[in-house]
């Protein structure tokens, strides 16, 4: 399938299933949207799916692993290799985002996408091993930003056909914030300084390289503003094009797709950059303490329900969002005024 068939198959969601969850949900007892945004999430579900009997129960952490040509640059802290590290201890189920996804009842599948060595347990969908440096050209082809993209459709479809409830998206790339904050800058044309955050902990001297190299990169490279697959080609990376297809995906097979921090949120303004429709699938889970994060919130007209300062990664932020859907569905599925014998509240229609 090719991304243009991909996104001709994403309609809307049911409004009459999402009326029918607020409905239900105004029939709890409970004061009148009183859990706030878990209650828009829960009725978003519900118009994702068509249905307001909502289900959670079978939950999936796709986690793009990838390396970036970039980390040459001085970059970032650590060097390439820890991405293959990372990515095989999540094929052994001890990285992070697998403890806590343990704890969550969520599987975790740790996709090497464009990984520059092979990891043993890890599912292949290689691209290219790394991308190339986006400060001496284009991080890669425009048609393998298309591939990265559609394996991330792809599995997206997979999972869904295997009968998942909701997607979780999640990402390992040593370099990966400044190939977001890259992106970020092109296309809401925003300064890289004002887009540029210390990843995973850069000096103040890191700071201003990596700004120093998205500007050199960005004018170098070119990227159209109005073009969203070309910026992801030249300044992005192939973790974020596999988490773009994730939302397309998604979308394309009507099963939500829960946001992780600032990488996964840049995927998701790419995919809707290139195709709008896509939006109402997508779930915020947290804010990241990158700082262009609430500005690709914004730009996304989403509202992250935990600001808790995370900037761990790994699908991790997104994992902490499911106790709270659960807690949200038992309500959901609990006692409601009719059988309490107390009057129902009223929703003001004023």
């Amino acid at each position: 399938m090719r991304l243009d068939e991909l996104t001709a198959k994403i309609s809307q969601p049911s409004d009459d299933a999402r009326k029918r969850a607020r409905d239900h949900w105004d029939s709890i007892a409970k004061p009148i949207g009183s859990l706030g945004v878990l209650e828009d999430d829960i009725a978003q579900i519900a118009a994702i799916t068509g249905s307001a009997r909502v289900s959670l129960a079978k939950r999936a952490v796709v986690a793009f692993c990838a390396d970036n040509g970039v980390v040459a640059e001085g970059v970032t802290q650590s060097g390439q290799e820890v991405t293959a590290a990372v990515a095989r201890n999540m094929a052994l189920r001890r990285s992070s985002v697998c403890v806590m996804a343990k704890v969550a009842s969520a599987d975790v599948v740790p996709v090497d996408i464009g990984i520059a060595t092979p990891v043993e347990g890890v599912l292949d969908r290689n691209v290219m091993r790394g991308t190339h440096d986006l400060a001496r050209g284009a991080a890669m082809s425009r048609e393998q930003a298309e591939r990265a993209v559609m394996v991330g459709a792809e599995l997206a479809g997979s999972l869904a056909h295997d009968g998942y409830d909701i997607l979780l998206c999640a990402e390992m790339g040593i370099g990966n914030t400044t190939t977001s904050s890259a992106i970020v800058s092109v296309l809401l044309g925003a300064g890289p300084e004002e887009v540029t955050g210390r990843g995973a902990g850069l000096t103040d001297a890191g700071l201003r390289r990596k700004v120093e190299v998205i500007s050199h990169a960005v004018a170098l490279t070119a990227p159209d503003p109005d073009d969203p697959v070309d910026a992801l080609a030249k300044v992005g990376g192939l973790d974020i094009a596999g988490l773009v297809g994730l939302c397309l995906g998604g979308a394309a097979h009507r099963v939500p797709v829960v946001l992780d921090g600032f990488v996964s949120m840049v995927a998701a303004l790419v995919a809707v950059r290139i195709l709008p429709a896509c939006r109402p699938y997508l779930i915020a889970s947290h804010l990241s303490a990158e700082p262009a994060s609430q500005l690709v919130a914004s730009a996304l007209d989403l509202d992250p329900p935990i600001r808790g300062g995370l900037r761990l990664g790994e699908g991790t932020g997104a994992v902490c969002l499911l106790p709270m859907l659960d807690m949200a569905l038992a309500l959901y599925n609990g006692t409601t005024f009719a059988t309490t014998g107390i009057d129902a509240y009223e929703r003001d229609l004023s």
